[in-house]
């Protein structure tokens, strides 16, 4: 395995070519740090985009939902065929980029787009590490301090696996790319920071009072 993705045809954008990257750490660092995706896909000739959570392990993603959703159920379909042509998205804003024209406006940000085709996990081993990864991406930790799903709650429930290899990686850094004509204009321009803070973990309302915050949530 190389540190870069190769680079294809679908994975080479039209637009901002300079801020793509293929760095296999660089994609892995976007997807870990995000906690939802937008996964999109063909259905009846329209296309469908679902904000879903996921979870990644070394190079396959997976996402869950209802044995009954739309996008499981499709990707299940065809003897011959079998899988769901998907795009899967991640997007982080760093930044809020301001100019002094309009037209300059920007932001700053890190995103992941994965092409592929995604398929339904039907090996009970795998599912229960898709399942784990999942819980695990939301809180590094948690899956182990949880029960996990009975076979009742197994049976609801289905897992697409998403390989990592059609992918890229896009990044804008810096501020505003104002015209040198524009320089002078009486208005502020420069970039905002946008960041990520949690709050103060809140028990359950039946929560028992001898049971203390976890440690792995000390650092969320």
């Amino acid at each position: 395995m190389t540190d870069t993705y190769e680079r294809t045809e679908r994975t080479f954008p039209t637009r901002g070519r300079d801020r793509a990257s293929y760095d296999r750490a660089l994609v892995h660092s976007i997807l870990d740090e995000a906690y939802v995706c937008h996964l999109g896909f063909v259905r009846d000739g329209a296309p469908v985009v679902l904000p879903t959570l996921y979870g990644r392990v070394g190079e396959r993603l997976y996402v869950h939902g209802s044995t009954g959703s739309r996008p499981l159920r499709m990707a299940g379909r065809g003897a011959e065929a079998p899988g769901l042509p998907v795009c899967l998205t991640v997007t982080h804003v760093d930044g809020l980029v301001l100019a002094r024209s309009a037209f300059h406006h920007s932001i700053n940000y890190r995103s992941v787009v994965v092409h592929g085709t995604a398929h339904p996990v039907t090996d009970p081993e795998e599912r229960r590490t898709a399942l784990d990864a999942l819980v695990d991406h939301v809180v590094p930790g948690r899956s182990a301090d949880s029960r996990p799903a009975d076979a009742k709650e197994l049976a609801a429930t289905a897992v697409l696996r998403l390989d990592l290899d059609a992918v890229s990686a896009k990044v804008r850094t810096g501020g505003p790319n104002d015209d040198p004509e524009d320089a002078a204009l009486p208005h502020w321009s420069g970039v905002v920071p946008v960041r990520r803070s949690y709050g103060t973990p809140v028990p359950a309302d039946d929560l028992d009072p001898a049971i203390a915050l976890p440690d792995y949530l000390s650092a969320v």
